[in-house]
This record gives C-alpha cells, structure tokens and sequence, in this order.
C-alpha cells in the first residue's frame, strides 16, 4: 500500500518493514469483522493499522532531499496509491457499509500534505493546500475525515523533531477515531472504548519506536505486492462474508 517502490534489499530498513507488516495484520483483523460480526472486538487491535500506514508514509517522506518533490521515485508513489485507491473503491463498497471511501484516498491526500512539510516549495505548498482543502470538502465520507490527512505529515514532523512533535500524531491519532463513537463510549467509561482509544494513542510511538530501534533480525520484506494486497483482501472478506 504505502510503501517506497525503487529500494534494494540492501538499503531495507528491518524496522519500517516491521511496522508495514504490522499495518497489514492489525488491518486485516480489523476488516475480519466485515465478514464475520463475531469477531467484532478485533476493531481494538485495529486502531494500530491507519498510524502505521500514515508512519510508512511519513518515513519515505522524511528521506526526501527537501525542495527535490518532482522526482520519478515520487511519481510512481503518488500514481500508485491513486490507482489502488480507485482499483479498491469497488471491493471497498461491497464489502463495507461505512459509506466512506477507502483508506488509500486518505492516504493519498495525506502524502500530498506531507510534501508540503517536507519540500516547503511553491509547488508542494500548492499541492499541500489543494490537499487540506479537497480532505475539508470531502471530509464526511473521507475514512478518518478531515483530520486524517494531517496524520503523515505530523508523522515527519514527528521524526525529525521528536522533542518538539512526538505529542501531535498522538493527539491526531486519537482525534481520527471521533466519529466512531468511542469518545462518548470512553466517557462511559466502557473499557473496549478505553482500550481503542489508548491503542490508537499509543501506536504512533510504537510505530516510531521500531522505526529507531536497531532491530537483531531480519523480515520478509512488505514490496510492491502489499499494493495488491488491499484490493485482494477486501475481495477476500467479500468471499468469506458469502460464504458464512
């Protein structure tokens, strides 16, 4: 999904592949609960998939040379998240009664956001801007509305300031889930409210956490193939769900 396209194996980074698988598992547990109701509390451990998506981002943001936005690298990464997001809106619909679309559109919007961080040209202001506008007017079916497409950004932020930044991709974490209802269910004091919120808070650090930490292993690298991945398991929850 959100992931660099032109690295060797020898530049891999243990822990931003860690994270990415991550996002994946938490992400397709959540989505278990799309074909099968009983697996509903999975939705906990699904607060950790958005913020580690949103730190793969940021990461392959960060390694950009500020000012260098219009490179080929980056090209194929914005091209490839429009193009799964629109490949995925299909299988997104038929599977889910959320009515938003699909995460990668958040994403997109969010990648354009934080170029702008980033780069602070003209050019990436511009398609900053154009961003932060299109996530406001598209904010109620947008899948963590309007606030979502600050996460990546705040993520950059967050990498090259920790001291300064590592409090606001929490803070923004935690606000993305407000149209769930959580808040008023944690102000219940519901302890599965509680809990989602606390993961949702938590995982950006963790997420920054692995990014630093100088892991002794080695794991299967997440490719060009996690792009693949989102559409085929959203097909996937759908035959399930038919099946059941």
């Amino acid at each position: 999904m959100t992931f660099d396209i032109a690295r060797s194996a020898a530049e891999r980074h243990t822990g931003q592949d860690l994270i990415k698988w991550i996002a994946l598992l938490t992400m397709v547990l959540d989505h278990m609960r799309l074909a099968w109701p009983a697996s509903s509390d999975l939705f906990v451990l699904g607060r950790l998939s958005f913020p580690l998506f949103c730190l793969a981002v940021a990461i392959n943001v960060s390694r950009n040379q500020p000012g260098e936005i219009f490179t080929r690298s980056n090209g194929r990464y914005l091209a490839s998240l429009v193009v799964f997001a629109a490949l995925s809106e299909v299988p997104y619909r038929l599977v889910s009664t959320s009515g938003t679309f699909n995460v990668l559109v958040t994403l997109a919007l969010g990648l354009l956001v934080a170029w702008g961080v980033q780069h602070r040209t003209l050019e990436s202001l511009v398609m900053a801007g154009g961003a932060i506008l299109a996530g406001y007017l598209l904010s109620e079916p947008l899948m963590y509305g309007f606030y979502g497409v600050f996460v990546p950004a705040a993520l950059v932020l967050a990498i090259k300031r920790p001291e300064l930044f590592a409090l606001l991709p929490v803070a923004l974490c935690v606000t993305v889930n407000s149209r769930t209802g959580l808040f008023e269910q944690a102000a219940q004091l519901e302890p599965f409210a509680v809990l989602a919120l606390l993961i949702a808070a938590l995982a950006p650090l963790l997420g920054l956490a692995l990014f630093w930490a100088r892991l002794p292993f080695k794991i299967l690298p997440v490719t060009q193939w996690s792009y693949w991945f989102y559409p085929g398991h959203l097909l996937a929850m759908l035959g399930i769900r038919n099946l059941l």
